[in-house]
C-alpha cells in the first residue's frame, strides 16, 4: 500500500510519501516535497497542479491520497485557494482520495502500536502534519 500525506497550507500542498510492505513503514525518496499554486487560483493554474500531481501520483503509483482537513469556519479555517486545491485532488482519477479529520488523525496516532520520531524520518518540518496524516490511515489499515 503507498499513501500520499498531504496537508493544505495556503496556495502550498505539502506532501510525504509512506508505503506499507509486509507490515514494515517504509518512506520512499520522493522528487516532492510540496506542490504549490504558482500564481493565482485560476483555472489554468489550478489544472496545471491537478496534472503535476496526478504525475506524482503515477510516478510513484500512490494508490491512496489522504488528506488532512481542515476547518470550513472559525480561527483555523482553511482559505479559498486551499479548499479549491483539496477540490483539485478530490477530482483525480486512477486514485482514492481520503479526506480525514484531524481528530480522527490524532485518536488514531493515539491508538496505534507504532512509533515513528519524526525526527528521524529525514523529513523536513513542514512535512510533519503530511506524515502525521499519511501514518495515521496506514496504522488504521494494518
Amino acid at each position: 500500500m503507498r499513501v500520499c500525506g498531504v496537508e493544505l497550507a495556503g496556495n502550498d500542498a505539502n506532501v510525504a510519501l509512506l508505503n506499507l510492505e509486509n507490515g514494515m513503514i517504509k518512506l520512499p525518496d520522493c522528487r516532492a516535497r510540496k506542490l504549490s499554486l504558482q500564481k493565482a487560483a485560476t483555472a489554468h493554474e489550478l489544472k496545471y497542479f491537478q496534472k503535476s500531481f496526478a504525475q506524482l501520483v503515477q510516478d510513484y503509483k500512490i494508490e491512496t491520497i489522504v488528506i488532512r482537513q481542515r476547518p470550513m469556519k472559525g480561527k483555523f479555517a482553511g482559505g479559498a485557494i486551499g479548499f479549491k486545491l483539496e477540490a483539485a485532488l478530490e477530482l483525480l482519477e486512477g486514485v482514492q482520495v481520503i479526506v480525514m479529520p484531524p481528530t480522527e488523525i490524532k485518536a488514531a496516532l493515539k491508538d496505534s502500536h507504532m512509533y515513528i520520531d519524526f525526527s528521524d524520518t529525514g523529513l523536513k518540518g513542514f512535512q510533519k502534519s503530511a506524515f502525521e496524516t499519511a501514518l495515521a490511515y496506514v496504522s488504521q489499515h494494518l
